[in-house]
């Protein structure tokens, strides 16, 4: 489903990711972890496009991010990206976040794509919120619209960006809640997460940064019984210990 073949990029002088190559299955979740400043979010924001690269390609489902024929917008339609901030827009009611995007770019009616939005409203747990603007809701709330949303896309991937980063602790289950279900649906999903109970849970594979590198690509169970890499030990002893 994703190919990452020796991606690097530069900001300036200074190397963001170096030569990174793994590669997703259709159905595989795929948790992306590491220190802050690791290259995590770049490289996720890569897949779709939202990042430039200078070096390697992505294939997402047979279409090469880097050949400049290739149609970036249409790619993103396809690629559902839930981000750090939720990146709601503020002034329009929750029906409206779900709707605009089938319309405009799927070109599905009103009606279809309301119908399609409160049944995705409902699955996540909120389709009483469905005429409040964001900014009536919690950030947990916000989160499981942004989910929504990009589901009605019908998006052959998933990727979140630290999707719960930004909420207060008791709002992550219910954010988490909606990724595990997504996940036992066979959704190919790539996750940037420091939530180690949620990648013990349902990730397939954890991939492991830092500096821009990827330090280790395993099997969730050979990751957390047995990081390879030194790095990795002392990254999961700080964040497991507790």
């Amino acid at each position: 489903m994703i190919d990452i073949r020796n991606v690097s990029k530069w900001y300036g002088q200074f190397q963001v990711l170096a030569e990174c190559t793994t590669s997703v299955q259709e159905g595989e979740v795929i948790v992306v972890c590491g220190p802050s400043g690791s290259g995590k979010s770049t490289l996720i924001k890569c897949v779709n496009g939202l990042e430039p690269f200078q070096q390697g390609d992505i294939i997402v489902k047979g279409t090469s991010i880097a050949d400049p024929k290739t149609n970036l917008s249409k790619l993103r339609a396809h690629v559902g990206m839930v981000f750090q901030n939720f990146e709601l827009f503020p002034h329009m009611r929750i029906t409206e976040n779900l709707t605009i995007g089938q319309i405009k770019v799927l070109n599905r009616s009103k009606d279809e794509a309301l119908e399609k939005g409160l049944k995705l409203l409902d699955r996540v747990g909120l389709k009483a919120q469905a005429n409040k603007f964001p900014g009536e809701l919690s950030g947990g709330q916000q989160q499981r619209v942004a989910i929504a949303r990009a589901l009605a896309m019908d998006p052959i991937c998933m990727l979140f960006d630290e999707p719960t980063s930004a909420l207060d602790p008791e709002m992550i289950n219910e954010v988490l809640d909606v990724m595990v279900e997504l996940a036992k649906e066979g959704m190919t999903m790539m996750c940037v997460t420091h939530e180690m109970g949620f990648a013990r849970k349902v990730a397939h594979r954890v991939i492991f940064m830092d500096q821009g590198r990827i330090v280790e690509d395993a099997k969730k169970e050979d990751f957390f019984g047995k990081p390879r890499s030194e790095r990795a030990q002392q990254f999961l002893s700080k964040i497991l210990q507790h």
